[in-house]
């Protein structure tokens, strides 16, 4: 007898032998029969598909004001996905309240007190300390990073309503009415933007009356560059788009997670019909057969008027998609965008191709910033040399300036490009608060870098600071006083990128986090920092991990009083 027929002999004796005990239950996740039916009612008859798993992620959200594992299991089901796959998007997003097996239920209305730079300079670190003590068990009080109003610091969130220059008092007031809905300040709608000559331009260029050349060639002579921060040149990549084989889609970033901006925000609640109709040029000239209008979930009132608007176009034209944020300022990267709204995490991708080559699906892809678009029928109908007549110091167009912090009159300054700091605060924000002497500001946002207020001379555009180690980016300016610490601002500002950064590189992921701590230290090791940093700026995947030491090494060059180097203190 071989061996193949004593292992025979022994499987027929012992027919459990060399076999495991089946379980009682089967394999993998069960389903909850009630979280099931509850997600089928929730879901109705929306698609399946998986690139709307966030939103569909958002709809648990809103409806139980947390994510359980029984609704992702269930979702999951639904969706035909693995529970990996749901699981890791929903822990993604910073405004998905995932409760883990075993875990309590979150409390039924949170509070996000706003700790990004301008609202820690106005005390939102005692307002978070006095509502953690003031609120009661059936309210959650928790950090958040910025939420786009920096103008009106500091901020609290109660349920989807905001409060501004907050106190504890009236925060916790609003609290004790339950839950709140966002506010809609009055805006132009539909029919007094048509009065106005709204979507004249629109109705030209489908009609044939005005080429697409001659809105191209308008774009390339105004300069026009994308004013979400990178400052690509918008015609030629409209251009470059339009040289892809079909078919083409579009993708709006309105992801303006950068600490300090939120001029996007003041647009679309004031004339959102003008970013429209740019948006829909831009799908015309560049053939797309759907847009995706990718909108900050921290805008709730912009998330109710847009759809109600689009709701009144008249029939024709691309299919417009209105997708939600979940609070992942990595998705303000165009890459991450794209992959957020495919219904998955916000990891950028490696480059290239580039998304005007392989982007949304798979397809070449026009990817536009709201203000770029916003300002393209006004420099079609108005000409190019309308544009090109503003602008000082050498420098031609307007920017919008989101000014914050220690100023009078804080907000979105429309100015000519190119105006220094010291202009942009005298002549359009009242100057300097009382009380307060200007001693630094950043000219672009949590990345741009810090500057002392003895070099505000220098023109606020495209291409003028990068020198000084800083850029403009999307023109989000924050002012310093003396009362301020560029050393803690520096610090602020590191943490916010340790928490944003997406994780999947080891020198944004490991980098901000070990800046971090040696930023808490006392005394700073300059050697040390200025490798981290460098280490970041090369080997990054995206430009997070690449600007997030520029605050560090700004207070580092033009900070010596308040940085202690570690050679010195030694």
């Amino acid at each position: 007898m071989n061996v193949h027929d004593v292992q025979q002999v022994r499987s027929f004796e012992h027919p459990g032998a060399g076999r495991k005990r089946a379980k009682a239950t089967p394999k993998g996740r069960q389903v909850d029969p009630t979280a099931a039916h509850e997600i089928e009612l929730l879901l109705g008859d929306r698609p399946r598909r998986r690139d709307l798993l966030i939103e569909h992620l958002h709809l648990i959200q809103d409806k139980y004001h947390q994510i359980s594992a029984a609704h992702l299991a269930a979702l999951a089901d639904e969706m035909k996905l693995s529970f990996a796959e749901v699981f890791e998007t929903a822990t993604f997003y910073a405004h998905f309240d995932v409760v883990k097996e075993g875990e309590p239920d979150i409390a039924p209305l949170t509070i996000r007190v706003c700790d990004s730079l301008t609202c820690a300079m106005m005390g939102a670190e005692q307002l978070l300390q006095e509502l953690q003590r003031g609120a009661g068990p059936e309210v959650r009080v928790v950090r958040a990073p910025c939420v786009g109003l920096c103008d009106v610091a500091p901020v609290a969130e109660v349920g989807h309503h905001y409060v501004f220059k907050a106190t504890a008092p009236e925060v916790l007031a609003t609290a004790a009415r339950g839950e709140v809905h966002p506010e809609i300040p009055p805006y132009v709608d539909y029919d007094s933007y048509v009065k106005d000559g709204g979507y004249k331009l629109l109705g030209d260029l489908r009609a044939g009356r005005v080429s697409k050349e001659d809105i191209l060639k308008a774009l390339d002579d105004s300069s026009l560059r994308g004013l979400g921060g990178a400052g690509f040149p918008t015609g030629r990549k409209w251009r470059a788009v339009l040289g892809e084989p079909g078919p083409r889609l579009m993708a709006v970033n309105g992801d303006e997670g950068e600490p300090g901006t939120f001029k996007d925000r003041f647009y679309l609640l004031r004339d959102v019909h003008r970013f429209i109709e740019g948006t829909l040029i831009g799908a015309h000239i560049v053939d797309a057969t759907d847009v995706y209008i990718y909108l900050r979930d921290e805008y709730p009132a912009a998330l109710k008027v847009l759809p109600l608007e689009l709701a009144k176009l008249p029939p024709g034209g691309p299919t417009i998609h209105v997708r939600r944020g979940a609070g992942a300022y990595i998705c303000g990267e165009e890459s991450s965008l794209l992959e957020s709204i495919e219904g998955k995490r916000g990891l950028p991708r490696h480059k290239p191709p580039y998304p005007f080559q392989v982007g949304l699906f798979g397809l070449p892809t026009l990817i536009n910033n709201i203000e770029t678009l916003f300002w393209v029928r006004d420099i079609v109908e108005k000409g190019p040399s309308w544009w090109n007549s503003f602008g000082r110091n050498g420098r031609h167009g307007l920017r919008s300036y989101s000014v914050s912090g220690r100023v009078k009159n804080p907000g979105v300054k429309l100015a000519p490009a190119g105006l220094t700091v010291r202009e942009l605060i005298d002549e359009f924000c009242g100057g300097m608060a009382d009380g307060h002497t200007f001693h630094a500001y950043l000219p672009g946002g949590a990345s741009g870098g810090i500057l002392p207020a003895s070099m505000d001379n220098i023109p606020l555009d495209f291409g003028t600071l990068e020198k000084y180690g800083c850029f403009i980016g999307s023109a989000a300016v924050i002012i310093m006083s003396e009362q301020d610490s560029v050393k803690d601002a520096a610090l602020n500002l590191m943490k916010f990128f340790e928490d944003e950064s997406c994780g999947q590189c080891t020198p944004c992921r490991v980098g901000t986090q070990k800046a971090a701590q040696l930023m808490q230290r006392p005394v700073w090791d300059r050697e040390l920092l200025d490798q981290l940093s460098q280490a970041m700026r090369d080997a990054s995947i995206c430009g997070l991990g690449q600007a997030a030491s520029n605050p560090l090494t700004s207070v580092i060059k033009y900070f010596p009083e308040e940085f202690v180097p570690k050679e010195a203190a030694e």
